[in-house]
């Protein structure tokens, strides 16, 4: 049940995990309770593809637990992931950006039903222009 939303984040997801071993090698967190993380972080990924709605509780409560935990690398949390999880992930977005992600899944539904292509990372530039300009 794969999708080009879905693959979207699934890559972001990738990413955050090599941030996450990254960091391991470093040395920069407790190793026994690291190596568990990753392996919960894993499991989502394996889990996600197949069963994406059941899913999306672990991913909200990994998301906290990588900005609680790994404070050092919060702002390298994609922004993606929080939206895509929602719930607690929530409460890390200010409301400016809550308001980006709305639009965006706004037309991003809009396409889906008129059967058009979406890619998501274009339109989040797209959206995200206007909020630019007005601040300069």
């Amino acid at each position: 049940m794969s999708s080009p939303y879905l693959d979207h984040h699934l890559a972001l997801l990738a990413h955050l995990r090599s941030i996450l071993v990254a960091l391991g090698e470093a040395e920069q967190v407790p190793e026994e309770s690291h190596a568990l993380f990753l392996e919960r972080f894993d499991e989502l990924l394996t889990l996600l593809p197949q069963e994406p709605e059941q899913s999306l509780y672990l991913g909200q409560d990994l998301m906290c637990q990588v900005i609680h935990r790994y404070p050092q690398i919060a702002h390298l949390v994609p922004r993606d992931l929080l939206w895509f999880f929602g719930g607690d992930c929530l409460h890390f977005m200010p409301d400016e950006e809550i308001t980006l992600f709305q639009a965006l899944d706004e037309r991003r539904y809009e396409a889906e039903q008129n059967d058009e292509p979406f890619d998501w990372e274009r339109e989040k530039q797209f959206l995200a222009i206007p909020q630019e300009s007005a601040k300069h």
